[in-house]
Order: structure tokens, then C-alpha cells, then sequence
């Protein structure tokens, strides 16, 4: 969920490469069915740049039965942000068909760059699931509503559960788990986030196990039997602090094993 505070300066959008006019605004307003990936630009540079192009080109065949071309995306990215006059950044592209286009059109956002605070963070457990979690796209009333809602409760964060209490993941965010030997995963249909996929790479290089497996509110599986918990996405990686009324301990070790991995993944250049 993202809401704009007034003194926050509004974002740059571009339409294929060109400032947004008011008639291309229309077509995100009036015609949402879509879209995107949302990443973190650092001197021009990207953690997981490749699984941001084969996320959008995934979804935009899954979609629309039409490719997205990686080297199309990197050049409007990075006129976007010429355009913004920004080396770091916030970056979203989304990807649109509107009636009668036989072209994807591709919006690019840049706004100021953004950073997870570090603060631990507490989850408020709400009954929703995506409808095809594995697509990143806009208008999410669910999670805005959710999220909403956690945080008038005094949550930083709704967390997704399925039917029976299976945990999902986050509203804007992946969740994982420390059972003292393996970083645990919900095996529950979710959006694999970017963040999420290279801490499995890095977990992987670093012979760490990492595993998916139900995992839910309560019971055998419950979120209880864990020693601690995180919560990550493209802006970075959070310790959990509770879960409704399930406090965790903040394992500084594992958070800093997580902080080194996502750290030393390689940046590509835009």
C-alpha cells in the first residue's frame, strides 16, 4: 500500500518513453487490468534487475499473450529517470493493454528512493487472498483495505492468511520464518517476491537451508513454534516483533546473515 503525504514530492511518469499526458493517465484510472514490478535504483543500478524483466515479461504473456522486451524496459527506465533528474530512485513499471492496442504500453514511476525502516515490526493476521498471487499488479483493494485497517489497530502491517489460519504472506511484503537451523517459507500460493527470491539465492550459496512449508496461525504448524520471523520486499528486509498476540524475539544474528546476503547480491547496471 502506498499513500502520498502533501510534502511529498509527486512522481515522474512516463508513457513509452514520453512525459504523461492527461489522456495517458486515463488509461491506469479508467482501465486498471494490468501489471507491474516496483524496484529500488541506486546509482543506476538494480538488485535482481533480470528477475524484474522476467517478472514483467511473465506476467504481460500470462495476461495478454504478448512478450515484454528486457532491453525496451531498461531504455524507458532509464529515460525516466534522466527525466526526473534521479540516479537513486524508486521505480515502478506497469504494464497496460488498453482496448484496441495491439502495443503494451509501459508506464514508467519514479519518485524519491525509499528504504524499509529496520524497526521491528508487528502483523496483523486478515482473512484474504489474492486472486492470482502470482501477478504483481495494481489496485489491490484487498491489501489497501487490510492494510488499512491493521494500521488504525496499531499494526504496521496486515498479514494474508487463507482459510483454516494458512499463512500467505504480507500485504506489501514476503514473510519468513527461523526455526534455528532453516529459514521456513508458507508453502501457500503467493507473489514470489524479487527480495525474497535472491535471499533464497543467497541462502542457497551460503549452504543455509531454505525451505517452503505450511505454516499457519495456529496448531502443529503454527507461527509459535518459531524462534523469530522477518518480513522483506523490495525496499528491504524487517524483523517481526508479533503476530496478533505471538511475540518473536529479534535474532540480530539471522537478521544479519539475511542484511549481508541481500547486501553483497550483485547490482546490474539499467
Amino acid at each position: 500500500m502506498t499513500t502520498h503525504r502533501p510534502d511529498t514530492p509527486l512522481p515522474h511518469i512516463e508513457f513509452d518513453g514520453r512525459p504523461a499526458t492527461e489522456e495517458d493517465l486515463r488509461i491506469p484510472v479508467l482501465y486498471g487490468y494490468g501489471h507491474f514490478t516496483a524496484m529500488q535504483v541506486r546509482d543506476g543500478r538494480v538488485r535482481g534487475l533480470g528477475l524484474h524483466l522476467a517478472r514483467l515479461d511473465a506476467a504481460n504473456r500470462e495476461l495478454f499473450d504478448l512478450p515484454v522486451d528486457g532491453d525496451r524496459v531498461r531504455e524507458l527506465i532509464r529515460h525516466a529517470l534522466d527525466g526526473a533528474g534521479l540516479r537513486d530512485a524508486s521505480v515502478r513499471v506497469n504494464g497496460y493493454l488498453p482496448p484496441g492496442a495491439t502495443r503494451t504500453t509501459l508506464m514508467v514511476t519514479v519518485r524519491e528512493p525509499a528504504v524499509m525502516s529496520v524497526e521491528a515490526r508487528s502483523l496483523m493476521s486478515v482473512p484474504y487472498v489474492r486472486t492470482v498471487p502470482h501477478i504483481k499488479r495494481p489496485g489491490e483493494f484487498g491489501q489497501t483495505y487490510y492494510g488499512s485497517r491493521a494500521g488504525r489497530a496499531g499494526f504496521d502491517e496486515a498479514l494474508l492468511t487463507a482459510p483454516g489460519g494458512v499463512v500467505t504472506e504480507g500485504a506489501i511484503t514476503n514473510i519468513g520464518f527461523w526455526d534455528g537451523s532453516s529459514v521456513v517459507w508458507p508453502g501457500a500460493p503467493a507473489l514470489a517476491g524479487i527480495t525474497m527470491t535472491l535471499l533464497e539465492q543467497g541462502l542457497e550459496r551460503a549452504g543455509l537451508p531454505s525451505v517452503r512449508r505450511p505454516v499457519t496461525l495456529e496448531g502443529p504448524d503454527g507461527v509459535e513454534r518459531y524462534r523469530a520471523a522477518f518480513v522483506c520486499n523490495s525496499q528491504g528486509i524487517a524483523p517481526v516483533r508479533r503476530i496478533d498476540r505471538t511475540a518473536f524475539a529479534v535474532d540480530e544474528k539471522l537478521m544479519g546473515k539475511l542484511g549481508a546476503m541481500y547486501d553483497d547480491t550483485p547490482e546490474d547496471a539499467v
